[in-house]
């Protein structure tokens, strides 16, 4: 009998399998038609890297959300007598969410190709910034991706929602700044969202968290320090995509569950350590006179590592960090109100930690454009 643990097994280590081969195929065809990136003064890499994992991230998550869909549909019209009934019920329950999924997938393609096309050749901010706000404004409304808790108007949820997605899009693309930190950091906040997803056992949305995660491992192998490939914008407007789609999905309180109002607050707790690079960097960028969107080397991993980390350090310190927001925040579905306000300062705290660690001095040198 195929139970759900196995499929879930097998969902992680089939994505985990086909993501690292694509990334491996894509690094060659990259290398070989020049697709790269070269030093530059706002980055941090000192030599050519290969560009484009992106699109083996992308083609991951695209094949087998398709071939999900497509093996749903089989699993209804047929009864196989080896497949365990919840994993049936649970297909059907789909088929109510089959339009949706299809509006993720395309606004997914949508931001892919838009990073692609800024990866070869760089677009306005501004530009860019709009597509993604209509990108996020379509999968709100079509595909109900909306924090619709204590708020019932779609039109304001819908608002509210698609600020959260740009927010959550760009605090990766920011991330993305040294070799491993944004998909590392993406797989410990996905893991903690499908903790409470499972908790309250919403299978599409665990399925789908698996499977982002599987997909991010099997590109991490090649992204982890020394990096030899780069996501680009085609793989980190997606990356952040997704992480905010799981974070406005997942439902982090029932009523009459036992769960407390709290949780709701999960998803802020576990995105706290990229969402403190985003809001710093943007507001040390505007203090200085700059745009927000201008590249630098300001992010607080490029300062920790003017302290001396090494690139593996500084990315398993930044880990560490996110691993313990994320602890945190998982236990705010069941603690009493004074372990939340404990949570929550162990949170502030831990990011002061990381702003104390950051601290400019006057040796620091910030290489930009």
């Amino acid at each position: 009998m195929i139970s759900i643990s196995t499929i879930a097994i097998a969902l992680f280590a089939s994505s985990l399998v086909f993501s690292s081969i694509a990334t491996l195929l894509v690094r060659k065809h990259s290398e070989k038609v020049g697709f790269v990136a070269r030093p530059k003064a706002d980055r941090y890499n000192r030599k050519t890297i290969a560009l484009g994992g992106g699109v083996a991230i992308f083609a991951t998550m695209a094949t087998f959300i398709i071939a999900g869909m497509l093996i749903t549909r089989l699993l209804i019209s047929h009864n196989f007598s080896f497949i365990d009934s919840d994993i049936i019920t649970a297909a059907k329950g789909s088929l109510n969410i089959s339009t949706s999924v299809w509006v993720v997938l395309a606004c997914m393609s949508v931001l892919h190709i838009l990073g692609l096309i800024d990866d070869k050749k760089p677009l306005g901010a501004y530009t860019k910034l709009a597509i993604q706000f209509v990108v996020a404004i379509a999968a709100s409304w079509f595909a109900d991706i909306r924090l619709e808790l204590f708020i019932e108007n779609r039109i304001i949820t819908t608002a509210m929602s698609a600020f959260w997605i740009v927010l959550i899009m760009n605090a990766f693309n920011f991330l993305d700044n040294m070799d491993g930190l944004s998909v590392g950091i993406a797989v410990i906040c996905c893991s903690v969202l499908l903790v409470a997803a499972i908790i309250s056992s919403q299978f599409f949305i665990s399925a789908l968290s698996i499977l982002f995660i599987g997909t991010l491992c099997g590109f991490l192998i090649f992204n982890f320090p020394p990096a030899k490939i780069f996501m680009g914008d085609s793989g980190s407007l997606v990356v952040g995509f997704t992480v905010a789609l799981l974070t406005l999905r997942t439902t982090y309180f029932h009523e009459g569950s036992g769960a407390n109002y709290y949780a709701v607050f999960m998803p802020l707790v576990t995105m706290a350590v990229p969402l403190y690079d985003f809001v710093s960097v943007t507001a040390l960028r505007i203090s200085q006179g700059k745009s927000p969107f201008v590249g630098d080397t300001q992010h607080f991993s490029h300062r920790m590592k003017r302290r001396g980390l090494s690139d593996t350090q500084t990315a398993l310190t930044l880990y560490l960090a996110t691993l313990c927001t994320g602890l945190g925040a998982i236990s705010l579905y069941k603690t009493s109100l004074l372990g939340a306000i404990l949570i929550f300062c162990q949170t502030i705290m831990i990011l002061m930690i990381i702003a104390i660690l950051e601290l400019s001095n006057k040796n620091d040198k910030v290489r930009e454009n």
